[in-house]
């Protein structure tokens, strides 16, 4: 019965691609953290938003 517990791999894909979740959670929590350094959320937001309206990126 342990033998056979230990070979189901039934689970794993679930815990992979958690794992993969939980990574990219984490590297955009850390980019936006950078990005936003000094400047608030909503001002991100507002040159986000220029830049994709075609004007100043800067």
């Amino acid at each position: 019965m342990f033998k056979s517990f230990l070979k189901d791999e039934s689970g794993a894909q679930v815990v992979e691609y958690a794992l993969i979740i939980a990574v990219i959670s984490i590297a955009l929590v850390i980019a936006l953290q950078v990005l936003t350094t000094g400047t608030s959320f909503s001002s991100f937001i507002s040159r986000v938003a220029t830049c994709l309206g075609g004007t100043s990126c800067s």
